[in-house]
């Protein structure tokens, strides 16, 4: 089974600011904002998109932590989590979450892995209502 690629979590220091200008520049709107952690740790994000549909960028600010520069997040769904998963740690990627169900991301099933050399992955399987 294949992943698609679907969105890039821009880490940044000023969530609102960020946002401002990504409206101002580029005239992206505000979706959503999720409250929720990553591997332990707490963070805000803004998931922005375009005349209301889901655009693929969304903004992240790490809680009581500053944001490293350039600091991005690949987002990938999947219709099987668990294979993905298994595939990745074959591969000598390391799970840093493992997939569970997301009440804040509306029930979806979320996973964080990274790749052989750390760089962080999230993996979205849409699940069923």
């Amino acid at each position: 089974m294949k992943a698609a690629y679907s969105f890039t979590k821009l880490v940044v220091s000023d969530l609102d600011a960020m946002a401002r200008y990504y409206r101002e520049v580029y005239g992206l709107t505000e979706l959503q904002r999720v409250k929720s952690e990553i591997d332990g740790s707490p963070m805000d994000e803004i998931i922005l998109g375009i005349d209301g549909e889901h655009g693929g960028l969304i903004l992240l600010n790490w809680i009581g932590r500053a944001a490293p520069s350039g600091e991005v997040i690949l987002g990938f769904t999947t219709p099987d989590i668990a294979s993905l998963f298994g595939r990745a740690e074959s591969a000598g990627g390391t799970v840093r979450e493992a997939p569970m169900e997301r009440p804040e991301a509306g029930g979806l099933k979320v996973g964080f892995i990274t790749d052989p050399e750390g760089h962080l992955a999230e993996v979205v399987e849409m699940v069923a209502p």
